[in-house]
């Protein structure tokens, strides 16, 4: 079963300090492609700032983003994972924190990003592949059958 080392793209982290401002926040999640970033400080993670932070914390607020810190709508407490763990549990893991995006980390040290996205492909391609040699198991016609049949 893969692990989450083998699917973790090293160093895809997105950091910004907790003193920017929302709208810094979400010009480099837009410029990377992603939906969350890292908060620290100085190199110390304190939070992460979602897309879903954004909508419910500072839009639906009414908030400012340009004069809204990250650090007053980033989601505290953030879960991670080792990358040992395989990716089922991180699935579960998620699943049962409601979240999208996993911090993988090793001795206190910020290693990568997963998202649900990136498990789910794994998830397919592992279901995928089982599928495939159960058939090859079920339809397989035995080799001494084969070679009576060959020979006929």
């Amino acid at each position: 079963m893969k692990k989450l080392r083998d699917i973790m793209r090293p160093d895809f982290l997105f950091t910004v300090q907790r003193d920017a401002m929302v709208t810094d926040a979400v010009r480099l999640m837009a410029e990377r492609n992603v939906g969350i970033v890292i908060v620290l400080d100085g190199s110390r993670l304190v939070g992460v700032l979602s897309e879903r932070d954004v909508v419910r914390r500072v839009v639906d607020a009414g908030r400012d983003p340009a004069h809204t810190s990250v650090t007053e709508v980033m989601t505290m407490g953030v879960i991670v994972a080792d990358p040992d763990d395989d990716y089922q549990s991180a699935i579960r893991q998620m699943d049962d924190a409601n979240i999208r995006h996993l911090l993988v980390v090793r001795d206190g040290r910020m290693l990568s990003m997963v998202s649900i996205r990136d498990l789910i492909r794994v998830d397919i391609h592992d279901k995928s592949e089982e599928l495939r040699y159960l058939r090859e198991y079920l339809y397989q016609v035995p080799p001494d059958i084969a070679v009576r049949h060959a020979a006929a």
